[in-house]
Order: structure tokens, then sequence, then C-alpha cells
């Protein structure tokens, strides 16, 4: 209820997910008067969707303070709830961001061993059909160093579950590649990744700039949620400027009106594989319970995107992986000396 396009938006998304996957069904939280009469469109969907009644909602201007306090009777709560009480495997939302993490860590709470949760997204790469993880997109703005590391193990297990890599690439985002260059909460972590990599069953390829996010040269990009949440807009703010600018490029002159009726299909090939809304979809790590921030501003596309990863998240039991990567890292932590939130933890390969 919460989003920009309004319900509208939301139940089209969700009607395309439907679709594309036999096995999902749906909890849907909101005002029945607004939702109803856009389910009853689709009524071949009914046995697919619970709708739960949510009076209340969360705006885009609710601070998160006050939503953790008054929050009950709203349809972003009413979500969490369900996927606490266990009746969802995973719960959407393209609501505020403050405020659905405020909920999903006041009602969910941290896994055990965790510092702070973190808001993972996925890249697209020149490689056709490989994604890269890079976390935090913005569930807090600052990170210490052993955040970073636990960023790291969680991300690890994210693009092992979530994407099939057997052994992912780890990089620390920085300013440069040389060893000496970075704050030195970097460089702390950068010591702690390189000693910990073989626990978390991952290989660390050290700093990595701005240009790697998009590049084959890592899987998972670790960094504090300031950082990422201004790179991920500015990526975003890059696809839609080249989209437009090939548009107003291609459709310039008589000629180049030509040249793109007959490259049409590589034309429309190239633009799904840089349009933003088919990877929409941030993961809150470290939680207990799967949730998927959608973007505020998503139409059906990128809901129906945001839906499906959480489909597939749910598919392969996603959460109980992560918990136990979590709980080993904190007892290989143990094992090593104690390292605690602000230096660090370990981990043994357990999936």
């Amino acid at each position: 209820m919460g989003g920009d396009r309004g319900p509208a938006a939301v139940v089209a998304g969700l009607v395309d997910s439907l679709a594309q996957h036999d096995r999902l069904d749906v909890i849907l939280h909101g005002d029945e008067a607004a939702l109803r009469p856009l389910l009853d469109r689709h009524p071949e969907l009914a046995p697919r969707i619970t709708l739960r009644h949510a009076e209340r909602v969360v705006t885009m201007e609710d601070k998160p303070s006050q939503v953790m306090r008054h929050g009950q009777g709203t349809s972003m709560w009413s979500a969490i709830d369900s996927l606490r009480e266990g009746e969802a495997a995973a719960a959407v939302s393209c609501g505020n961001t403050g405020a659905l993490m405020a909920v999903s860590m006041l009602r969910l709470r941290k896994m055990p061993g965790l510092n702070r949760p973190a808001i993972a997204s996925l890249f697209p790469t020149p490689k056709p059909g490989k994604m890269n993880v890079m976390l935090d997109m913005g569930a807090d703005v600052k990170a210490e160093p052993g955040d970073l590391l636990q960023f790291a193990f969680m991300g690890a297990s994210y693009a092992r579950n979530g994407l099939g890599l057997s052994r992912p690439r780890v990089g620390l985002l920085n300013v440069g590649t040389e060893e000496h260059k970075g704050r030195a909460e970097l460089q702390e972590a950068h010591a702690l990744l390189g000693k910990r990599a073989g626990a978390g069953d991952f290989d660390y390829v050290g700093f990595v700039e701005g240009t790697d996010i998009l590049s084959d040269r890592v899987d998972v990009i670790v960094t504090d949620g300031f950082t990422g949440n201004v790179a991920l807009k500015a990526i975003e703010g890059t696809a839609r400027l080249v989209s437009d600018l090939m548009r107003q490029t291609l459709t310039s002159t008589l000629m180049a009106k030509l040249g793109a009726l007959m490259a049409r299909g590589a034309l429309g090939r190239l633009q799904r594989r840089i349009d933003p809304r088919r990877v929409n979809g941030g993961v809150f790590l470290g939680l207990n319970g799967t949730v998927i921030k959608s973007h505020g501003s998503a139409d059906s596309t990128g809901i129906a995107a945001a839906i499906g990863l959480a489909y597939q998240l749910a598919q392969v039991r996603f959460l109980e992986r992560l918990a136990a990567r979590v709980a080993s890292a904190e007892a290989a932590g143990q094992d090593g000396g104690r390292v605690g939130p602000a230096n660090g933890t370990g981990s043994s390969p357990t999936e």
C-alpha cells in the first residue's frame, strides 16, 4: 500500500509473478476496499491469493521510530507478522525502507551473533546470466570492520545459495585497489577478510573499485550502507540515462530509425539486460526471516522481479542456510579467540 505507484502496480506485478510460478501462493496485505476490485479482475487466481485486511498504511514520510511505536494495523506490520508467525516463507514490500527495516528488526529480531543486518542487491555484469551481489545498500549508514567481515560471510552465502556460485569471490569496495589506500577501518577490514576467507569458504580478491561493481572480476562487493546506497542510485540513474540516450539517438534521423528497426531484436535484448527493474529487490540479510525490499517507484515489472526473488530464495531454504552460516561464523570466532562486533568473526564452510 505504501509504494509510489499504489496498489494497482503491486497487484499487476503479483499477477505476473503468479503466472510465472505455478507453486507460488500469496498473502496480500492492505486495505480490502482498494484491493478487492483489483483482485476481482483475475478470478482464476482467487485460490492462490489470501487477502489480509490492514486498514492503515506506512507512508514514505513516516519516521521509522514512529512506525515502531505505532505501526500495528498497517499493511507493512501485518506482512512482517505473517512472516514471523510462519504463514509466509518471505515478505515483499515496496514501502518506506527505514520503516521496513525497523519493523523487521522489531518483529523478527537479528540472528544470534550478528551485529547489524545488511541489505544486499543484485547487479548485472557483461557475462550473460551472471549477477553480482553488493551489500550493504542502506540498512545502516556506517559499518565497523567486524560488520564488513560479517557482510562478507552473508554476501558469500547469498551468492552460493541464491546464485549457485560454489566459491564466491569477495571484494572490499575502496577508492583504489592499492594496499595502502582507504580509511583505517577499511584497512582493518581488509586484513580480517584476508585471514578469514578460508573459514568463510570464499576467495577474497582484495580491494575493488566502483568500476568493478558491474564487472566479472568479483561476485560479492562489500561496503557500508552509505556508500552502497549512493552507488546503487548512481548505477540505476546511469542505466536510465543510457536507455534514454539510445532512444533519442535511434529516433533522431530516418537512417537511424531504419537501423534501429533492423537491429530491433538485439536492441531489445540489450534493453532487458540493463533494465534495473528486472533486478529489483534488496534482501535484508541477518534477520530471522527473509524480507525483500522493492523500490518504492517499482512498476509491475519491478514488483514481479522482487516477488520472483523472494520465491527463489524460499525454494532453496535460504534463511536456514544463512542462519547456519552466521552461527558457524560466531563459533569459529570463539574457537579462534573471541572476535567481537568491532573486529570481526569467522566461519566454517557448512553450506
